[in-house]
């Protein structure tokens, strides 16, 4: 299996008007991305608007991420549907078009079992021959993976991973203690990165280091040295994109942040709305301060 670590950015995804995905911003913001130090690139996260898009945008989405990165970081590419079925269809196409592995994500409209909710993560990790991240993310999914099943899955020979945005790092702790090697943790932007780093993480995937990479790339270094001191000092600083982060849509505060930032990726897929003029000075703000 591959070896994933360290930051891993939530891209956006830059959409016209017209539905049209904007390749070349997209290239660009990968290329700049690596530049900067990411150690991966996970296209159709949260910040990419999954859920807003069709096949064929998000197949766009994917093979732009595939070759703009050249091989150069590994690209893990978001998987998500409420019907198994389109799950394990989309998770062969993108190791088809050369992801080196699948973030897994459940959505669901009617209540699920457990039974049920693991079957299929597991029918997506029989699917591919590439490494699966489970994500899992109480806020918006309407089934969420029980400790019970996060354990039979990372018996799994390729459920290696998991991206858990519940907030409680506890659980994260829980996850470790149960699962042990078996299932490696990558946090959220919804924990503090360097206390899951602390206390055992491998690095973290999250929109906001997609406008502070260099500083997101910082913070795991010295997490990775053992500096905890000038790791907390970082990540003090840092937060205060976390902060904005969760107090507007996800991709909205994302996109206007790297529209500062000169990308032109555009508005959000409606029916989401940009952000307002005074909620952009906000994001404009936080981005000052860590100039």
């Amino acid at each position: 299996m591959s070896e994933f670590h360290g930051v891993f950015p939530y891209l956006v995804s830059p959409v016209d008007a017209d539905g049209t995905v904007r390749t070349n911003v997209l290239a660009k913001l990968c290329d700049d991305l690596i530049g900067a130090g990411v150690h991966g690139l996970t296209p159709l996260g949260s910040t990419g608007e999954f859920a807003y898009l069709s096949a064929a945008q998000r197949t766009a989405v994917v093979q732009t991420t595939i070759e703009a990165a050249k091989g150069r970081v590994p690209v893990i590419a978001g998987v998500a549907s409420t019907s198994t079925a389109d799950a394990v269809a989309q998770a062969r196409a993108y190791q088809k078009c050369g992801a080196d592995g699948i973030l897994a994500i459940l959505e669901a409209y009617f209540p699920l079992s457990d039974a049920q909710v693991e079957s299929y993560f597991r029918a997506i990790a029989d699917a591919v021959d590439i490494p699966v991240v489970i994500y899992t993310n109480p806020q918006f999914q309407r089934s969420d993976l029980t400790l019970d099943i996060i354990a039979r899955l990372a018996e799994h020979p390729r459920i290696g991973y998991i991206k858990d945005a519940s907030t409680n790092t506890g659980r994260l702790l829980s996850i470790m203690n149960r699962c042990g090697d078996a299932l490696r943790v990558f946090s959220a932007s919804a924990h503090i990165p360097a206390a899951v780093m602390l206390i055992g993480g491998l690095g973290w995937m999250a929109g906001p280091a997609c406008i502070i990479p260099r500083q997101s790339v910082a913070l795991y270094d010295l997490c990775k040295a053992g500096r905890w001191d000038e790791a907390m000092a970082l990540q003090r600083r840092l937060w205060r994109i976390n902060e904005a982060f969760a107090r507007f849509n996800l991709a909205a505060c994302i996109k206007a942040g790297l529209s500062i930032q000169g990308y032109d990726v555009g508005d959000p897929v409606p029916p989401q709305a940009a952000l307002t003029a005074e909620a952009r000075k906000v994001v404009e703000a936080a981005l000052r301060e860590l100039a």
